[in-house]
This record gives C-alpha cells, sequence and structure tokens, in this order.
C-alpha cells in the first residue's frame, strides 16, 4: 500500500493525548466499535490508551480501512 491514510497524525496524537481514555482518537479515524469499547473501559484502564498513543507517534496506528496515518 503506497498510498496512507486522509487523517492527520497531529489531530489523532492530540485527540489521544487529551481525550485517549474515551476512545475520541479511535472515532476520528473510523474505528467506532473499538471507541466505544474504550468508552466502556475507560481507555482499557489507560493501558489500551498508552498503546495507542505510543503507535501514533512510531506511526504505527492505522485507519479502519488500513491505511497508515502518516502525514502530520
Amino acid at each position: 500500500m503506497a498510498e496512507g491514510s486522509e487523517k492527520k497524525r497531529l489531530v489523532a496524537l492530540l485527540l489521544c493525548f487529551f481525550l485517549g481514555t474515551i476512545g475520541i482518537h479511535r472515532f476520528y479515524v473510523g474505528k467506532v466499535g473499538t471507541g466505544v469499547l474504550m468508552i466502556l473501559t475507560a481507555g482499557g484502564m489507560g493501558i489500551w490508551t498508552l498503546i495507542d498513543f505510543i503507535m501514533i507517534i512510531v506511526g504505527s496506528f492505522k485507519d479502519k480501512e488500513g491505511a497508515l496515518l502518516i502525514e502530520w
């Protein structure tokens, strides 16, 4: 896959940092199902949020179509 997602990494990173425990960054990239799960589990008690935060920073976080968020 040569193309990345149209979603921006910086937006996802900021949403994850400030609203990560309620999964807003997952709603942003179209992952509604896991976003709801994050609301119900408070971001996996913070662990899931931390993992997503790290994945966004290193560039391995994907949107609902499986495209990497590469543009800042």
